[in-house]
């Protein structure tokens, strides 16, 4: 059964550890993450983010029992727990499906994780073209057809991260 937990991320390795001590080794955890690359001085930074800040998945048959939850929960690095998750497994195991279908080779999510609508005010998080507005006006499978300022042009939505504003 999943839960969700938020952590202290300064702690996470002791919080791994404590579940481990008080669970045994099966338990599994998930953390979608994304790498973000900004330009600065002509240099390429990269910096890598989790997707949902504070909160972790975890994976443990004895979840479903709420006396087995309360076991970890003075745990190091495990600020608290989403009682809700219970209600809300069909949910959670379909958000990580689609977060593990859109993973590259490193475990990172790619651009194909997120939906894109037309018309819209995006700004890039990454490439060349970083904290630049355009607007999309046509999608194709891999490319975008974009309208940076007054100049149309393709680029492909594999290569950059970009949000909407």
């Amino acid at each position: 059964m999943w839960s969700v937990f938020k952590i202290d991320q300064k702690k996470i390795n002791l919080l791994k550890e404590d579940f481990r001590k008080l669970l045994g080794d099966d338990i599994i955890f998930y953390n979608p993450k994304i790498v973000l690359q900004n330009y600065k001085k002509n240099k390429l930074f990269s910096k890598e983010y989790s997707l949902l800040g504070d909160y972790i998945f975890c994976y443990h048959s004895k979840f479903n029992c709420i006396a087995n939850v309360n076991l970890i929960k003075f745990s190091r690095g495990l600020k608290y727990f989403l009682p809700g998750s219970l209600t809300s497994q069909h949910e959670i195991k379909i958000f990580i499906e689609n977060c593990k279908k859109s993973e590259d080779k490193n475990g990172n999510l790619t651009t194909s994780f997120f939906k894109y609508n037309l018309n819209t005010l995006y700004k890039f998080k990454s490439g060349p073209l970083t904290e630049k507005l355009f607007k999309i006006i046509e999608i194709q499978k891999n490319k975008i057809k974009i309208l940076l300022g007054s100049h149309k042009t393709t680029v492909n939505k594999n290569d950059f991260l970009f949000y909407p504003v």
